[in-house]
C-alpha cells in the first residue's frame, strides 16, 4: 500500500525553510526533526534561495497565499456592497411609494 501524499501550507514551508536558513543546520537534520522528506525540504530551500538570488523577494509563498485569499475576500465584499446598495435603493423607493399613497 502506498503512502498518501501530504500537503503543506505555504506558511509551514516558509517556517521550515527559515529553520534551515536561520539556524544553519543541515536540511537532513531539520527534515528528520519535522518528519518530512529531505528531498521536499531541500526543494523548498533551493526555491527560496533561487528567489532571493534573482531578487524575487517581494512575495513569499505565504504572502502569495494571503494575497489570493484577500483578493477573493475583496471580491466577495464588493458583491455584498453592491447587493446592499441595490437593497437600500429598493427600500427607499418602496418607502417613498408608501408615503405617496398615504398623502393621496
Amino acid at each position: 500500500m502506498g503512502k498518501t501524499r501530504r500537503e503543506f501550507t505555504p506558511e509551514y514551508k516558509d517556517e521550515a525553510v527559515k529553520l534551515v536558513i536561520n539556524t544553519g543546520r543541515p536540511v537532513a537534520v531539520v527534515a528528520r526533526e519535522l518528519g518530512i522528506s529531505e528531498a521536499s525540504l531541500g526543494r523548498w530551500v533551493n526555491s527560496f534561495k533561487a528567489r532571493n538570488e534573482t531578487g524575487e523577494t517581494a512575495v513569499t509563498e505565504s504572502e502569495r497565499a494571503e494575497l489570493q485569499r484577500l483578493r477573493k475576500e475583496n471580491a466577495d465584499l464588493k458583491l455584498d456592497r453592491a447587493f446592499l446598495k441595490k437593497a437600500s435603493l429598493f427600500f427607499a423607493q418602496e418607502a417613498s411609494d408608501t408615503n405617496a399613497k398615504r398623502s393621496n
